[in-house]
């Protein structure tokens, strides 16, 4: 069947975005898109949309989840320290907070103002509302030089969990395509607003927004389809960056192709190892890389692993860390593979006990760890990356539960550290680094925060990017992800203890209805007696964030928390206190309320507060 889109086709004027209006010619560019593709459904909508959504038997496209599998997602509310505002259900008194608290939040978010870090982030705040500024989860408009209000809009999901978003914005900011973006919650931890269901009655993210110079509106579905429009829609010959071998270029196209189909193979064994019972086998190739017939992994396992083997060797064919040759920077096909790869490392460690990045399978994998540390030395690519804790959340939501197996004892030990129960990876003191989630092998920190802090890279710069930071200074790092993190406390301190009081024994009421991410209750009711003793200790762990200077200066703002803590909250809250705070240090999810270092910082010293509690 043939699909004729009205789509428009954007040419970059002094790195300006002007959609045109010449049907013929957008009609032989989604042609060409789709020219692979086996079927098309276009569907109307009740707003007069028209929404394009791509069935693809092909190789290159992007598989979704069985329903049985996708009914159920991801694990934490979808705010949290960004807007962890009160809860919308019928609860009649909403708690009003005293002068004094407003004013001593306030205090405590001019304090975080007053240090550099602070300072920087103010400014990077303020450059994002208007559409420039650092790659951020959350960013709603990116312009990259245009002075049009861009005429395309990406919905994608706001807590940062969908694999489909993920890839979609790192073609965009990496090809620097100007952008609205609007945020939508997934089934598994939230309501989908009407009005997106009305544009997109299937509820699918992502989802593309084009306006048309006649004032059309259509929207398009399915990940695949969305990268490759729009980057035919942005071309090089418009200034922006080549993300596809040249249609003339067979051999590259073959190569793509090939790439696409073991993306999908990889991502075949990936399920069947993680998400299925594992039965134990031996041989295979990996087995007889390691020098035994007999590895006693399950035959998954060494699917799993002999499939990587070709991807690493894709990548080692190459003179670069990429899948291709022609840029020197991640194209198409990288995209594609990282956002699966990068949960495929968070559960092979949480459910198998296998830590592909470890010094082993660096040896192992080299062109694949090649790979990985070159997208962590980007700050696209950071901005919009998980840790582990929250992908073992939002895995088994999006496909179903992982099953324990593979190397017992690593496993047992993953897991622990994964979720903060090893007495080290959540505990003051922090370790410099993570042994099982390398933080340093990139910018740890967005470029401005590192920058204002003064801390100099691997390769000699102050906030470079491009580079390690595997030698920097550690007390310099670890003060620096303190203050991020009290910055961004401070800045919402009020909703964010209101959100954590949820955790108190008349909290967590969800009077509507539960979602199927693990943690996820946005329609609970604080338990509004605690608010105000959650306050005052969330207000300590603040000040212990934000103070300033060598050790001994912290040391001693841990200290004076311990004290306001004995002193001013009453005997008979503090373990109700707890409680709330472990519900907010269980839902601190990265990327979305702070990157990695920031995020262990704030969860270490959560559980510092809680320690003194008990």
């Amino acid at each position: 069947k043939r699909c004729i889109a009205l789509l428009p086709k954007t040419r970059r004027k002094s790195r300006r975005s002007k959609p045109e209006s010449n049907h013929e010619e957008m009609f032989q560019s989604a042609s060409k898109t789709w020219r692979h593709r086996a079927s098309f459904t276009i569907l109307l909508t009740s707003l007069g949309l028209t929404q394009i959504t791509a069935f693809s038997t092909s190789p290159t496209s992007q598989l979704r989840p069985s329903p049985l599998l996708a009914i159920q997602t991801l694990a934490s509310s979808s705010k949290t320290l960004t807007s962890a505002a009160s809860s919308s259900s019928s609860s009649s008194s909403a708690l009003t907070m005293s002068s004094t608290d407003t004013e001593s939040w306030a205090k405590l978010q001019s304090a975080a103002s007053a240090t550099a870090v602070g300072a920087a982030l103010d400014a990077e705040s303020d450059a994002r509302k208007n559409g420039t500024g650092a790659p951020f989860v959350q960013n709603k408009l990116r312009l990259f030089g245009s002075e049009e209000r861009p005429k395309l809009t990406l919905y994608r999901d706001h807590a940062g969990w969908c694999p489909y978003c993920q890839k979609t914005m790192l073609l965009i900011e990496e090809k620097q395509i100007p952008i609205n973006i609007e945020l939508v919650p997934m089934r598994s931890y939230g309501d989908k607003p009407q009005s997106f269901l009305q544009m997109v009655p299937s509820g699918l993210l992502p989802a593309l927004l084009v306006e048309t110079s006649d004032g059309r509106k259509q929207v398009i579905t399915e990940s695949q389809v969305i990268m490759e429009l729009l980057d035919q829609w942005h071309p090089v010959e418009d200034g922006f960056r080549q993300m596809m071998p040249n249609e003339s270029d067979a051999k590259g196209m073959q190569r793509y192709n090939e790439l696409a189909r073991l993306e999908r193979e990889l991502f075949s064994w990936w399920c069947t190892l993680i998400f299925r019972p594992e039965s134990r086998g031996a041989g295979g190739f990996f087995g007889k890389m390691m020098g035994s017939e007999d590895t006693g992994m399950s035959v998954a396992m060494q699917g799993f692993l002999d499939c990587l083997s070709k991807v690493d060797d894709a990548l080692a064919s190459t003179s670069g860390p990429w899948f291709f040759d022609f840029a020197d920077y991640p194209t198409m096909i990288d995209f594609i593979f990282v956002s699966h790869v990068e949960r495929m490392l968070a559960s092979c460690a949480f459910w198998k006990g296998l830590n592909l990045r470890s010094e082993k399978y660096r040896r192992q994998f080299p062109g694949l760890n090649a790979w990985l540390d070159a997208f962590e030395k980007r700050e696209c690519y950071l901005a919009f990356k998980s840790d582990y804790y929250t992908h073992v959340k939002d895995i088994p939501p999006q496909y179903g539960p992982g099953y324990d197996g593979g190397f017992d004892n690593d496993r047992i030990e993953h897991q622990k550290s994964i979720t903060g129960r090893d007495g080290k990876s959540w505990t003051l003191p922090l370790d410099f680094d993570d042994a099982l989630q390398p933080l340093y092998r990139g910018p740890p920190l967005p470029l401005c925060v590192l920058k204002a802090a003064g801390i100099v890279g691997d390769n000699g710069i102050v906030g470079g990017e491009g580079t390690s930071y595997e030698k920097a200074d550690p007390v310099k790092m670890a003060e620096a992800s303190r203050n991020m993190a009290g910055w961004k406390l401070a800045g919402n301190g009020q909703n964010v203890a209101k959100f954590a009081a949820r955790g108190g024994p008349d909290g967590s009421k969800n009077p509507r209805k539960g979602f199927g991410a693990e943690l996820a209750d946005p329609y609970a009711a604080p338990d509004e007696r605690l608010v105000p003793f959650v306050d005052l200790a969330l207000q300590s762990v603040c000040r212990a964030l934000l103070v300033e200077g060598r050790d001994k200066s912290h040391k001693a703002a841990l200290d004076e928390m311990k004290v306001t803590l004995a002193n001013d909250l009453p005997k008979d809250k503090a373990r109700d206190v707890s409680s709330a705070l472990a519900y907010l240090r269980d839902r601190v999810g990265v990327p979305r309320d702070l990157p990695l270092a920031s995020a262990r910082q704030l969860r270490a010293h959560l559980n510092a507060a809680i320690e003194s509690l008990w």
